[in-house]
């Protein structure tokens, strides 16, 4: 079967392309659509997308970063204002891969993908969706249903500063294996007690997740091997980790606890 690709303007235009035909699907850099395609998948014989300038834009406002949907991953590794979370998008692929992800299209990507996403998800950025303003959890929760047709415009997200940002990504083969797990704590500290966390997780669930018994457990604490004792014994709480050819489940279980309580003790 074959495929088309419809270009339009304006975000508007390509959605109600979207909305006519519900073969369809909106194309951002098509590194997992167009290889789904590639593989035999056959829900879809258009593909659409928006050439609007604003999907690429990079906006800088009051100590908070407002992104557009289209950016690339390269792009963001590129903007100097951006060098803090630069290491979330570095663990996205290598740089074949990272000229054409984009930030929307990562926030739709499958585990084991979407390591940007997690970093997304523990700075409690906001998704620009249709006119809306959407929390990224809510997001994520319905994105199979609710929004699996929208699409995002921008997202935007308080940027922390470097002390206060934490990523990881462990895989298996290096530098741009698929993720065995990855993990983004944003902490915050005063007078040497952790007074506020953000911890979130890849590939313990089938889409980005928020430990939100580990956060509690954290509050209050100094970051010590002692004091991060009992979030550690909770760290794979909640979780539902996947199973696929990089892991199982029950490794990917045995590992969180060591990888996270590294990450945290990071100076």
């Amino acid at each position: 079967m074959g495929l088309s690709l419809q270009t339009f303007p304006s975000t508007e235009q390509a959605k109600a392309a979207l909305e006519a035909n519900r073969a369809s699907r909106y194309l951002g850099g098509g590194t997992l659509l167009v290889r789904s395609a590639n593989e035999g998948e056959v829900s879809f014989s258009t593909f659409v997308r928006s050439t609007d300038p604003a999907l690429t834009s990079i906006e800088i406002s009051a100590g908070s970063a407002r992104l557009g949907a289209s950016l690339t991953m390269s792009a963001i590794i590129g903007a100097r204002a951006l060098a803090v979370v630069s290491p979330a998008a570095r663990a996205v692929g290598g740089p074949a891969i990272r000229n054409m992800a984009t930030i929307g299209g990562n926030l739709y990507a499958p585990a084991p993908y979407g390591d940007f996403t997690v970093a997304l998800l523990a700075l409690d950025a906001t998704l620009e969706i249709d006119g809306n303003d959407i929390p990224i959890g809510a997001f994520l929760a319905g994105r199979d249903d609710t929004y699996a047709r929208s699409i995002v415009r921008a997202v935007r997200f308080a940027i922390p500063s470097s002390d206060q940002f934490r990523f990881l990504k462990v895989s298996r083969v290096k530098p741009k294996g698929v993720s065995v797990l990855s993990i983004c704590a944003v902490l915050e500290e005063q007078d040497g007690l952790i007074t506020s966390a953000r911890i979130a997780y890849g590939c313990m669930a089938d889409r980005p997740m928020r430990a939100a018994e580990v956060e509690a457990a954290l509050a209050g604490k100094p970051r010590s091997q002692q004091g991060i004792a009992d979030a550690l014994a909770l760290a794979t709480k909640g979780t539902a980790p996947i199973t696929d050819a990089i892991a199982s489940a029950w490794y990917r279980s045995e590992v969180l606890p060591v990888h996270l309580g590294r990450l945290l003790l990071t100076a």
